[in-house]
């Protein structure tokens, strides 16, 4: 009896271990900002639930609707739409039935983008132009050849801010033909299978990434660790890594510096810019794609279009 009773103890820890442990791995499996973000519009969806007596958890597709309904005036269509993939994964993580896929949720939620549109309210992305501008009015030091590596590696490299903060010296090779940048995990490879992109050298010296990074390496005297530091007012180079809020704050005081409105632009300027400005050049969508790492040809589109509006353009061969 004693022996049973203590089997059943220790296959009832085991099980208990390997719940958590389970949970560990389904947490794993979301990026932290979209695990962030999802326990946010959690905490909202379920008080708002408890305001109106219902539950959350499981809840209703007529409690999802009403909380869309409730909320359609007040949130973007981009949160809204966040707060619908957070309810799914929760109720499906809890093997619960999916309310979002009820035809009153889907109704509701067509209805609610018919009418407050869906067009993106992003920043604006930085252009080849605006970023020669920007790289000009760079000042000299620490603190101008980063920033100049850093908006240049940026731009040609078509990162994400967490992509390019998270960098280490060691994924960066300087080649007879420019950099080849191992990206060791990235928001469309999760499982850290790692890819890799080319950076050419550019035309011009005091626009080529390859040249600004070098200038940046032999300045910092950076062989290992974070490619890119906090430099202090005394000109001290940091042990740690920018954050990805820093990238921001980058672009605007360079857009600053260089006579064009800083709240026009943010960190993902770079990324949408060099997709843009490829776009404007010429370059075909399969290797905009290749460089960006866009998975979806309609996210990448979106770049292409507004890059490609005074290309062929009727109006420019009418006369006028």
């Amino acid at each position: 009896m004693g022996t049973a009773l203590t089997t059943t103890q220790g296959t009832a820890g085991q099980v208990a271990r390997l719940g958590e442990q389970a949970r560990q791995y389904v947490e794993g499996a979301k990026a932290p900002n979209t695990l962030r973000a999802y326990r946010s519009d959690w905490a909202h969806f379920t008080a708002w639930c408890e305001g109106q007596g219902v539950p959350s958890l499981p809840a209703a597709p007529e409690t999802v609707a009403g909380y869309l309904a409730a909320h359609a005036e007040v949130l973007s269509v981009g949160t809204l739409q966040r707060r619908i993939a957070a309810l799914a994964q929760l109720h499906q993580a809890a093997g619960e039935q999916d309310p979002t896929k009820a035809a009153a949720v889907k109704l509701t939620w067509q209805g609610i983008r018919r009418a407050k549109g869906t067009a993106p309210k992003g920043k604006a992305p930085v252009v080849t132009d605006e970023l020669r501008r920007m790289v000009d009015a760079l000042p000299a030091g620490l603190v101008g050849a980063r920033d100049r590596a850093l908006l240049l590696v940026g731009f040609a490299g078509a990162f994400r801010r967490s992509e390019l903060v998270g960098l280490d010296r060691a994924d960066v090779a300087i080649t007879l033909e420019g950099l080849v940048v191992t990206l060791r995990r990235s928001k469309t490879d999760q499982e850290g299978e790692g890819t890799k992109k080319g950076i050419p050298y550019g035309s011009h010296p005091q626009t080529c990434p390859v040249r600004a990074l070098q200038a940046w390496l032999s300045q910092s005297k950076i062989t290992a660790g974070p490619l890119f530091r906090g430099v202090n007012r005394h000109g001290q180079i940091g042990a740690g890594r920018l954050s990805s809020y820093a990238v921001a704050l980058v672009v605007k005081r360079a857009a600053t510096a260089a006579g064009l409105d800083a709240a026009k632009y943010a960190g993902h300027s770079l990324r949408a810019g060099l997709a843009t400005s490829a776009a404007m050049a010429g370059a075909s969508e399969r290797a905009i794609m290749k460089q960006t790492g866009h998975k979806s040809e309609r996210m990448v589109r979106r770049y292409i279009r507004d890059g490609s509006l005074f290309r062929e353009n009727a109006a420019a061969v009418v006369g006028l």
